[in-house]
């Protein structure tokens, strides 16, 4: 939906299973007009649509974009950023460390990525700019050589051409938005910062995107910019114990876009003891990764998941864990959440807009604690949306 001010806000439909494009229009045409009959009855409402490779390739198919394009329309619904990060299937199954791949490293990432982008420029509303949130680069254990952050800087050079020939040819301004995370390449403002200034807008990608691109060293500087930029997820800030004032002030400083701000709260466990850890053994899944951030004499610890905190015997403080819970509630189970951490940055954005692009992103609901799972999907998505505009106001 479009709010005061022009930004936009909508949620993630990655929490809809569905890897095919059978799957998720199903999906779409059962949830979308409800939703916006709950939340907007009287405005078009807002869609951030995720697509795994394979529909991507099936929605490109003949005929079948322009019948998508044609029901949007007809139900008062647009399109204005996709969910690029799952390559593959996101639900059903263990997912792990297995989202991030293909990563920036590999052509599969940039080719699905591209075609990600040919869709969003068909589906986008005359006028409003597109963005895709991405892998932020690999997952830091995928990593195998030296010279790997650059030749993710150098294939994302070569990205931002693209979007920027897809953007002369159609008319539609796309940002790709790679979305820092705990364990990955990018997982604080500062790390995003020195490879976006380093590598990024650095030499070498200038002088790759400059040669494909035919343009003069200050237009690709500025087309880099333009076209890369951030995914700002306030879950993934809050994990890494960063304060939103100075994660807003560093991107602002280093001239770093941020093409999305995904709204989204993680589990906070100020004193872990033998009963936080017992509860907490309900939240250890075996889909996603939970990678949990604790202090123990003034260092941080860095567990790969839940399971690793949990197994780890000696005493930490004020866990933080990757976990997308429910913006509303106060607590979940015994625990806090990191919600407060996002009502402090949407506050900010009031004072300064931080993105056009909002985007509620709680993907877990199949995998709560029992108790949890049974909630209406639509209910849920309402709720988070209403919570979401109450602090946006």
């Amino acid at each position: 939906m479009k709010l005061p001010g022009g930004a936009h806000l909508t949620y993630c439909t990655n929490i809809h299973p569905g890897e095919t494009w059978e799957a998720v229009e199903a999906n779409l045409r059962r949830y979308l007009p409800d939703i916006k009959r709950r939340v907007t009855p009287g405005a078009a409402f807002g869609v951030g649509l995720r697509l795994s490779a394979l529909a991507a390739e099936e929605l490109a198919q003949a005929g079948r974009l322009p019948r998508f394009r044609e029901w949007l329309a007809e139900s008062g619904l647009y399109v204005f950023t996709l969910n690029g990060f799952p390559y593959g299937a996101f639900h059903g199954g263990p997912v792990k460390d297995r989202a991030y791949r293909p990563d920036w490293r590999e052509p599969e990432r940039r080719a699905y990525t591209l075609s990600l982008a040919a869709i969003l420029a068909g589906l986008l509303p005359e006028g409003i700019p597109g963005s895709i949130s991405t892998v932020p680069g690999a997952y830091r254990d995928h990593l195998t050589n030296a010279d790997d952050a650059e030749r993710i800087a150098l294939n994302l050079a070569d990205l931002a051409v693209d979007l920027h020939r897809l953007h002369e040819t159609t008319g539609r301004r796309i940002g790709l938005a790679l979305e820092p995370e705990p364990g990955c390449l990018l997982e604080t403002t500062p790390e995003a910062v020195a490879f976006f200034s380093e590598q990024v807008y650095g030499p070498a990608a200038v002088a790759r995107a400059a040669n494909r691109s035919g343009l003069g060293r200050s237009e690709t500087e500025d087309l880099l910019r333009r076209h890369l930029g951030l995914c700002l997820d306030a879950c993934h800030a809050a994990v890494a114990f960063e304060a939103p004032e100075a994660v807003l002030s560093q991107l602002r400083a280093a001239g770093i876009a941020i093409h999305k701000l995904q709204l989204s709260a993680g589990l906070k466990v100020p004193h872990p003891g033998p009963a936080e850890r017992a509860a907490l053994a309900a939240f250890a899944e075996d889909v996603y990764l939970h990678q949990t951030r604790a202090g123990r004499q003034g260092q941080t610890l860095r567990y790969p998941d839940l399971p690793d905190a949990l197994a780890d015997p000696e005493p930490a403080e004020k866990w933080r864990i990757h976990y997308h819970v429910p913006l509303w509630a106060e607590r979940l189970e015994r625990f806090s959440t990191t919600a407060d951490w996002l009502e402090a940055l949407l506050r900010l954005h009031r004072q300064a807009p931080v993105s056009s692009h909002l985007e509620v992103e709680t993907y877990t609901w199949s995998v709560l604690p029992e108790r949890h799972r049974g909630l209406d999907v639509a209910d849920n998505i309402a709720r988070e949306l209403g919570w979401a505009l109450g602090r946006l106001a």
